[in-house]
């Protein structure tokens, strides 16, 4: 569809609150809008270009039609457009990711002797839940620090099913359980603790102290010392509890500061968690923009943050207005089920918080662009000791893995910028090796196949890389060209070669010519970080594809090898034909001599 073609349907949308979706010439949705009145805020897409940012400009150029969904309201607007971000992952939109786990704290209260447990979230089943926590270590360390305050137990035994079954574990002896397996504690004994346990995780440790100490006084009064000593104690405990409060914090509470900080190459949302006046914890999310309006950006968080977490903090400070700020005030009140302030403070101490966020987005974007940093003067380094035209942004490392000439895998591993990107990881079950062991065989086949993907239009296998890192020596490499060649492509490829000491001493090139890194650290880490996780990745899918069929096999006949040992060589050496290949200095660098020894005279036994 045309310019003006697009106009022309701008000017017959409605004066209407709504969503619309603008789409690419494939009709994917490549953004989702929410505007109050429809017309207005569409037709600020068709402006003169020199109106609009950098962002806005790119999108509007790929912009070949749009949909339209009308609402009642504005808010309404706003809770569809939501949910058509979450459906659609715009590419334009500022998004979340949504795999972090936000879990909460599970109590059911009409057991007899009750268990906290972590669930990813809240049901409508009558039990008591906390949260949500920052992750589950976050719930984990609140549970065990409580009950540890509390003596309570620990271990998945059931009761009063598993009452006298066992004797006590050691927590009895340590003074860290209650015990209810030995049938002393009743539960009604055991709920008291329960609900002085509930008191802690809503941040009521004060009124929990008044109780105990007015008990232990009580106690003490009547002559019963053993038993005000057992509440000194778990009075003690709870005190304690309090000075080192972030470790059971984590939950959302009363107050939440969000701010927005643009740096050089990257923007940083920061949220800072506040309960009882006091820091809990704090949460740092980025994205890839560039001249972004904050109050666009921070809205986009908002929503979809706190959609996410189905919790809300009674207050939310902001370091920037944002456009629809009562719609969205609205939307945190329904997802809090009552009244939610959104703020953005002018002055006083809720300004000093919001400016406490904006210096921790900062210092967090900072400290992160000195790494990216770091990380491209690495590439720069091998791009000039390689003599590549161009800066390789993009690098793929191969490596192939088999135990005893069987379960052969290819693995496929691929670093941006220095980094690892798990997404692009590729695995194969190389089909040839059914014929015998053959490494550069299985090397062609995995390479032929990615490059051959790529060629079909397979987006999982795009780009190709600006250079391709074969685990390997010359004869890997001259595989690697060959296939490069046969499929009319120009990309250069390196094997990586290691030295006596299994790490990474050069790189070779498929004329022969060799390029040494182990005198220039970064570049020396690079290339061994990424032949230590294609190497790890290899071995991984080779386990899982059945790789532990070596036991039995033989490993098993040499003496002195057992299961770690056995697991340690074939994760250092990566197959049984390496292991053979292996001089006894090699071996003895993995294990102690005399196994060493052992398993280089089994392999050289006939020779």
């Amino acid at each position: 569809m045309t310019r003006e073609q697009l106009k022309e349907r701008v000017r017959r949308l409605p004066m209407q609150p709504g969503v619309y979706m603008h789409k690419d010439k494939t009709g994917k949705v490549i953004y989702v809008g929410k505007a109050k009145l429809l017309r207005n805020r569409v037709s600020n897409y068709f402006q003169p270009p020199e109106r609009l940012n950098a962002k806005t400009r790119q999108l509007v150029s790929h912009i070949d039609d749009f949909d339209i969904i009308v609402t009642d309201s504005e808010f309404e607007a706003l809770v569809l457009e939501n949910s058509m971000i979450k459906k659609y992952k715009p590419k334009y939109n500022i998004l979340l990711k949504d795999d972090k786990g936000y879990p909460y704290v599970r109590l059911d209260t009409t057991l007899p002797y009750p268990d906290f447990k972590i669930v990813s979230k809240p049901a409508h089943d009558g039990a008591r839940y906390f949260g949500p926590y920052m992750g589950r270590g976050a719930a984990r360390r609140a549970i065990d620090t409580i009950g540890e305050a509390l003596h309570l137990k620990s271990c998945a035994r059931s009761f009063p099913r598993d009452i006298g079954k066992d004797r006590p574990c050691l927590n009895l002896h340590l003074g860290r359980c209650c015990a209810p397996c030995t049938g002393k504690v009743s539960p009604e004994e055991y709920h008291a603790l329960i609900e002085q346990a509930i008191s802690l995780f809503e941040g009521d440790a004060k009124k929990l102290e008044r109780e105990l100490t007015e008990k232990m006084n009580e106690a003490a009064e009547e002559l019963q010392f053993e038993r005000a000593a057992v509440l000194r104690d778990r009075l003690r405990a709870i005190q304690k509890l309090g000075t080192r409060q972030h470790v059971v914090a984590g939950a959302f509470a009363e107050l939440d500061v969000i701010a927005f900080v643009q740096g050089q190459t990257r923007a940083c949302v920061c949220v800072l968690h506040y309960s009882g006046g006091t820091l809990q914890d704090k949460e740092y999310t980025f994205f890839h923009v560039t001249e972004s309006d904050p109050a666009e950006v921070l809205s986009s968080f908002i929503k979809q943050y706190y959609a996410q977490r189905n919790a809300v903090a009674k207050t939310v400070l902001l370091s920037h207005e944002i456009e629809e700020q009562d719609a969205v005030g609205e939307y945190l009140s329904s997802i809090a089920e009552c009244k939610v302030e959104l703020a953005v403070p002018q002055r006083g101490e809720r300004r000093v918080l919001t400016r406490l966020a904006e210096k921790n987005a900062f210092e967090e974007i900072e400290r992160r662009e000195k790494q990216s940093e770091r990380r491209h003067k690495s590439l720069e380094l091998l791009q000039n000791v390689t003599g590549m035209a161009a800066l390789p942004l993009r690098l793929e490392a191969y490596d192939i893995s088999n135990f005893a000439g069987q379960d052969t895998v290819g693995s496929m591993i691929v670093f941006v910028e220095g980094q690892p990107k798990k997404s692009d990881y590729r695995k194969f079950k190389i089909a040839c090796a059914a014929n015998g062991q053959d490494d550069y065989a299985s090397m062609r086949e995995m390479l032929t196949r990615r490059v051959q993907r790529y060629v079909d239009g397979d987006e999982k296998f795009a780009p190709l890389p600006n250079a391709f890192m074969i685990d390997g020596g010359l004869g890997h490499v001259h595989v690697c060209k060959e296939v490069l060649d046969s499929f009319g492509l120009s990309v250069p490829c390196f094997g990586m070669v290691k030295d006596d000491r299994h790490r990474t001493r050069a790189l070779v090139a498929p004329d022969g010519r060799e390029f040494g890194i182990s005198a220039t650290p970064a570049l020396f880490a690079l290339v061994g970080r990424m032949q230590e996780e294609v190497h790890r990745f290899a071995i991984e899918y080779n386990r899982k594809l059945g790789g532990k069929k070596v036991r039995g096999s033989t490993l098993d006949k040499i003496p002195g090898v057992g299961d770690k040992r056995r697991t340690d060589l074939l994760k250092h050496f990566g197959s049984i034909e390496n292991i053979r290949q292996a001089s006894e200095q090699e071996l003895a660098r993995i294990l102690p001599r005399n196994a060493a020894q052992s398993v280089y005279e089994f392999f050289h036994q006939d020779s």
